[in-house]
């Protein structure tokens, strides 16, 4: 399918081919009939993506000091590898569409295959021929007069709503509009729609003809006649509501809302706009001053975008589901005229010259810009990117790689590291939506991209499967790829329950020739192979420490949902976990989880958890989410034997021995060991020889990190043994009433 893209990094923007998106449970897959091009939105993206890295710099501060930080953690060139990856990026453009539904995904009961359909999300209602949607982010047309091209401009309907709803718009009420661009013009429709006598301003004459014709019972073009303007349909008194709806980085339309709105009125921002207020006059008015955000309630909350978790309507009775709708429901009533406010219409073959308007570029005057999408491309999960299938890497090692999942880690250090590591054909890449996995595989190299699993899966010529998706999805994908008989390197975590774990230990015995690798890259880092061979004759148990400044994330994050994520302990404790398992050369046996008191900021992830090993040696993992991320991240201190290991960071190794101490320093660079497990595994692949980690020890880790969780549900040590549950997995005993 054609997908509009942007480089983040040139700003350049292209119509592209990309495959279908996945339809993912909660969804529906629909066919795009018409998008809404956003000025204001669309404008700002594309100039800042069209700014150089100084500019840029300049544009967003907070950035600057986040990479400042991670390179004072980090080291300059791996914080330069994580820019760059992320600037390689493509922006999907487009957040308001509509079109016909032609899949459903499950979960969705109330949406049927052909339904018409409006279309909200960034992300979702992107500029393309087909996109999967979240179930409470679009909106059923009811009516068959409402076309797609008005249908389309629900999701900034939703906006403009919202904004009314936010200011307290009400029967008989003056309501002042600044800004009548596309925004404005639909704002001024909604409030005279509303029963409201409607002012309006905007510094193009063209605009503010446009809003009278409209609807608008007065309007003009100079701030000083607005001011009287509203002083004589007033009596005297000011508006009742004001709306901000332009879009300028200026302050001048906040403080012209203020001059104009009556005393304690409200004042309402909902475009974008300078934020720099006279204090005087919004003082002596004792003015509401308001901002109104996005489309309404459920926007930014993944729980309802994302999961389908509504909001019961007794307690929010417009969400932004419900805004839609009502938008919708103008429509069919012909409250509002949209076909006066579409400017140019352009077919997505042809969009690059949307932008060229937008931008400035064409010179021409413009105010709703539409795409269209007149052909009907079929739906296709995966684009063969023309390269060919085998080189000369690829037959001396009759490797084939494919990957599922194209995240921020995997674009960041995994891929990179199996490119330059060569030796392999790089076949398929898969991810839910087809611009990241393009994106990888021109990248990378790969032969194809695609957006269903099953093409990677199935593929003879891949007999190894890479698995970084999102931390649910990596049992069954293990699973799969292992009863396919491919082998498998999973990102961590292997698992998220005992349950799944025991599914896989099963499934590892019937692949007897499949290798499943987890990325434990820690145990693989040199200063970390060093400080394990420093404690080799130490001859007695180790006592570790391990501490984890790991830093604050918020509760909606996804790795903090458990059915998502799992949470921390799952998600990264694994890591260190392992670690101490591999300094100890020796499985956990017994793990007690305290948890800090939460006072409701976190997720009870500031954890202590001691683990015992089964030859006596003793760990510790202070995993701290309470501290600050610009402070070194990880530090580890063994000792044994007569001898101290101190890793800082695994950029300075110290190795203290008889009085005699060494120091081993890397300033520029991090290596956390995922070259060397890659490397590994590759081994292992090539030679058929010894897994890096011993799968037992793997099932060990996870089974102690899942231990570690129960531990800190129950406020008690738990047991771990790991035999017994090998045994159990291999041999489960029947269940009642089986013969």
């Amino acid at each position: 399918m054609k997908q509009i893209l942007q480089n983040a990094r040139t700003g350049e923007i292209a119509v592209t081919e990309v495959p279908s998106p996945q339809l993912l449970p909660g969804c529906v897959l629909v066919r795009v009939a018409a998008s809404v091009v956003s000025a204001g939105t669309e404008r700002a993206s594309s100039e800042f993506a069209s700014k150089n890295l100084l500019q840029k710099a300049k544009a967003r501060p907070d950035l600057v000091r986040d990479v400042l930080a991670k390179v004072r953690r980090d080291g300059v060139f791996s914080t330069l590898g994580a820019v760059r990856s992320r600037l390689d990026q493509p922006l999907a453009l487009g957040y308001s569409s509509a079109g016909a539904v032609v899949a459903v995904g499950e979960g969705v009961t109330d949406i049927q295959v052909g339904d018409r359909v409006a279309c909200a999300g960034a992300g979702y209602a992107n500029h393309a021929e087909f996109a999967c949607i979240p179930r409470l982010l679009l909106a059923k047309i009811a009516s068959g007069d409402v076309s797609f091209e008005d249908a389309a401009f629900a999701t900034l309907g939703a906006v403009a709503l919202h904004g009314v709803r936010t200011a307290e718009a009400k029967l008989g009420d003056v309501a002042a509009v600044i800004g009548l661009g596309l925004l404005g013009q639909l704002t001024v429709q909604i409030l005279k729609a509303s029963g409201c006598r409607v002012l309006g301003f905007d510094i193009n004459m063209e605009r503010a003809e446009l809003a009278a014709k409209l609807g608008a019972d007065a309007v003009c073009h100079d701030a000083s006649v607005f001011r009287d303007l509203c002083r004589q349909h007033t009596g005297g008194h000011g508006s009742d509501v004001v709306l901000i709806t332009a879009e300028t980085a200026s302050s001048d339309p906040v403080n012209l809302a203020g001059s104009v709105a009556r005393d304690r009125a409200i004042v309402c921002a909902v475009g974008t706009v300078g934020l720099e207020i006279e204090r005087k006059t919004f003082f002596e008015k004792e003015l509401d001053f308001r901002i109104s955000r996005s489309y309404g309630p459920g926007r930014y909350d993944a729980a309802f975008e994302q999961k389908g978790h509504d909001y019961p309507i007794g307690y929010v009775r417009w969400t932004e589901t419900r805004n839609m709708e009502a938008f919708l429901d103008l429509l069919a009533a012909r409250k509002l005229n949209l076909q006066a406010i579409i400017s140019h219409r352009f077919p997505i073959t042809n969009a690059l010259a949307a932008y060229d308007l937008i931008t400035g570029k064409a010179g021409s005057s413009f105010l709703g810009v539409l795409i269209s999408y007149p052909g009907q491309s079929e739906l296709t999960s995966r684009v063969e990117m023309g390269l060919p299938r085998s080189g000369i890497a690829a037959v001396q090692a009759k490797i084939g790689i494919g990957a599922i999942g194209a995240g921020v880690f995997a674009m960041n250090t995994l891929l990179p590291v199996i490119k330059e590591a060569g030796g392999v054909e790089l076949a398929g890449v898969c991810t839910a939506t087809g611009a990241r996995s393009r994106n990888a595989a021109e990248k990378f190299g790969f032969r194809y991209c695609c957006t269903d699993e099953n093409e990677i899966l199935n593929d003879k010529s891949i007999n190894a499967v890479v698995i970084a998706t999102r931390h649910n999805l990596h049992a069954r994908q293990v699973l799969q790829a292992l009863g396919l008989g491919k082998h498998v390197f999973c990102e961590k975590p292997l698992c998220l329950t005992e349950e799944d774990l025991a599914e896989i230990v099963r499934q590892h015995a019937e692949a007897r020739n499949a290798a499943l690798m987890v990325g434990f890259n820690r145990r693989f880092s040199p200063m970390g192979q060093r400080l394990k061979a420093f404690f080799t004759a130490a001859n007695e148990p180790l006592l570790m420490h391990y501490r984890v400044n790991a830093g604050f994330l918020a509760a909606n994050h996804w790795t903090q949902d458990p059915e998502e994520g799992g949470g921390r302990i799952l998600g990264e404790v694994c890591h260190f976990v392992d670690f101490l398992t591999f300094m100890a050369g020796s499985w956990p046996i017994r793990v007690h989880t305290h948890a800090l008191a939460n006072n409701g900021l976190y997720s009870d992830d500031n954890l202590v958890l001691q683990i015992e090993f089964a030859n006596g040696s003793q760990g510790t993992i202070a995993y701290v989410a309470n501290g600050d991320k610009s402070y070194t991240k990880e530090r580890v201190e063994v000792f044994g034997g007569g001898a101290v290991g101190v890793l800082e960071d695994f950029r300075e190794l110290e190795l203290v021995r008889g009085g005699r101490r060494q120091v081993e320093r890397s300033r520029l660079t991090q290596d956390k060991g995922h070259r060397g497990e890659w490397e590994a595994f590759l081994k292992t692949l090539r030679t058929g020889g010894a897994a890096p980690i011993p799968f037992e020890e793997i099932v060990a880790v996870s089974l102690a990190t899942l231990r570690a969780l129960d531990s800190r549900r129950l406020g008690e040590a738990v047991t771990i043994d790991t035999r017994v549950f090998l045994n159990a997995a291999l041999h489960p005993e029947p269940a009642a009433g089986d013969n």
